[in-house]
């Protein structure tokens, strides 16, 4: 085999799959909880997003190089892909999540950022004519009205409309992620992968920061949750080497293993996650309304994603919403 050829090697194993992908969602889960956890002790987001990331970045830097020992070259063949998934799948992803987060409360944020799947599916449609099924449409239409009730739109809750735009940022991140994270027709190991995304968001925040472009702010004081108060480097090292590094590494895995489809549906725990941790940690209890909205939030993204399949112009870009082309055609997406 060619030293920057895909490797082809790994087989998709469903139970190994189904444990990363859950790994991968609790972890993702805390880091909302902890960022905000950050923020509310002097931290800006953007400070809690750049030792996240770099902290990720420097555990995970070596272990990603190795991965491709005697195979280097893929890190300049592929050196666009891994440019776009940190700018994307991370730095968009999580530095407006958690800009979202000073804004709103964890669970509506987190919610917000998990529409994903109904954008990916509207873009194909208005982009590129695959116009979505009955499913997808209902699916959409339910995950919209569950949204009103999630921010509580009717009962006169005054809607903090950047913290809801800065979430929706989020979510085109977290759709590249999904999308990206199941490709596997570059062969990048999974952790080489997640390494150079986090390396790239890494140096690319520190270099605006520098500029003074983004606001940053520090502090040592005690990090105080509804449970306690902690010493800063504890958060900070949980959004480093769990909320980050771990949950990066174990995620992609599971798409490899799983496909996009089925591990954006696992990822959906992460809502759950989100939602119990910040409820324990930050006493963030939803309303009945807000609860009953969630949910249909969560069914309405199930029934699209069941939807996916369903449409009605194949164009070159299917791909992006289904499983692999079966192996005589060239993979397009994972």
């Amino acid at each position: 085999m060619r030293p920057d050829a895909p490797d082809t090697t790994a087989l998709r194993h469903t139970p190994t799959g189904l444990l990363l992908a859950l790994t991968s969602a609790l972890a993702f889960g805390t880091s909302g909880t902890l960022a905000r956890g950050l923020m509310d002790a002097g931290w800006s987001p953007g400070a809690a997003f750049a030792v996240r990331v770099t902290l990720a970045a420097a555990v995970l830097l070596v272990p990603g190089l190795l991965a491709v020992r005697g195979r280097s070259r893929l890190l300049l063949t592929h050196a666009r892909t891994i440019v776009v998934y940190g700018l994307s799948a991370v730095v968009c992803a999580q530095l407006f999540y958690f800009m979202a987060v000073q804004r709103l409360d964890v669970g509506i944020a987190l919610l917000i950022e998990y529409t994903a799947p109904v954008a990916v599916v509207l873009w194909m449609w208005f982009a590129h004519g695959q116009r979505p099924g009955r499913f997808t449409l209902v699916g959409a239409l339910v995950a919209a009205v569950g949204l009103v009730l999630l921010l509580d739109v009717l009962g006169g809750t005054q809607i903090d409309l950047v913290g809801v735009a800065l979430a929706l940022i989020a979510m085109t991140g977290a759709a590249t992620y999904f999308v990206m994270s199941a490709d596997q027709s570059s062969g990048l190991p999974p952790l080489t992968l997640a390494a150079g995304g986090l390396v790239v968001a890494s140096v690319s925040f520190w270099t605006v920061a520098a500029l003074g472009i983004v606001p940053f702010t520090m502090t040592t004081d005690p990090v105080v949750f509804s449970t306690g108060s902690v010493p800063w480097w504890l958060p900070v090292a949980l959004l480093g080497f769990v909320a980050a590094a771990l949950a990066y590494v174990t995620g992609i895995a599971a798409a490899r293993h799983l496909g996009g489809r089925l591990a954006s549906f696992v990822a959906l725990t992460e809502v759950a996650a989100g939602l119990a941790f910040a409820w324990v940690l930050l006493d963030q209890a939803p309303g009945p309304w807000q609860c009953f909205g969630a949910a249909l939030v969560v069914a309405g993204i199930v029934v699209v994603k069941l939807g996916e399949r369903d449409v009605t112009s194949l164009g070159s870009d299917e791909s992006l919403l289904v499983e692999p082309l079966p192996a005589q055609q060239p993979p397009r997406r994972g």
